[in-house]
């Protein structure tokens, strides 16, 4: 089995080398230390699994799996790293990785990443317990990445429950102009028609 170490660490990089080729089954065909080489390498290498970390300087390990699974679908990546961060996980797991273990967890690294390469999917075992809850959680509307301010939230839903322009401005203390020109603002910023529309996308997008 080929496989690509990615890892900004270089004596991690080297002591995984070392370890997994040891077993005898295993080739580390490169060793990146960044997110980047590591695309780079793995269009040129194609190997059959990439153990990579994800906290690197310039391009994480995630960016860089996104853009490796978005050229090569099939591509088996297993994140190895020190944090058991819930937001990595959940991260990882849905862009189509195929395992996410703790370092700590490096005698089971070879067995792993023999069980990736035969398509399934692996995660230590501090992981494994937490996997129902994490994935059953719904991922929270950004408001940001739409613009939408605090008060804008506040008409947003509003408009959901039905109120009337005239019941927002006095629930809100703002006049009913001001509160018809935030709807507007809001129809704009989520490319909706009327506030029919900002009501159902409350509920399905919002609320979901």
């Amino acid at each position: 089995m080929k496989i690509i170490v990615t890892d900004d660490d270089k004596l991690v990089a080297l002591s995984l080398k070392t370890i997994l080729e040891s077993t005898g089954r295993i080739t580390v065909e490169a060793m990146a230390s960044g997110g980047k080489e590591a695309v780079a390498l793995y269009d040129k290498l194609s190997p059959d699994v990439m153990l990579m970390d994800i906290r690197m300087e310039g391009m994480t390990g995630l960016e860089a799996g996104e853009l490796i699974l978005a050229a090569h679908p099939d591509a088996k990546i297993l994140y190895l790293t020190t944090f058991n961060d819930d937001e990595y996980i959940v991260k990882a797991l849905s862009m189509g990785a195929k395992g996410y273990m703790l370092k700590q967890d490096f005698e089971g690294i070879a067995a792993a990443l023999e069980a990736v390469a035969n398509g399934q999917s692996v995660f230590g075992e501090k992981i494994v317990t937490r996997l129902p809850e994490l994935m059953s959680r719904k991922e929270e509307f950004d408001f940001a990445a739409h613009g939408i301010s605090e008060k804008e939230k506040d008409i947003m839903e509003a408009v959901a429950r039905g109120l009337s322009n005239k019941e927002i401005s006095a629930e809100l203390y703002l006049s009913e102009g001001t509160v018809r020109n935030y709807i507007s603002t809001l129809l704009d910023k989520l490319s909706l028609r009327d506030r029919t529309q900002l009501a159902v996308y409350y509920y399905t997008e919002v609320k979901k």
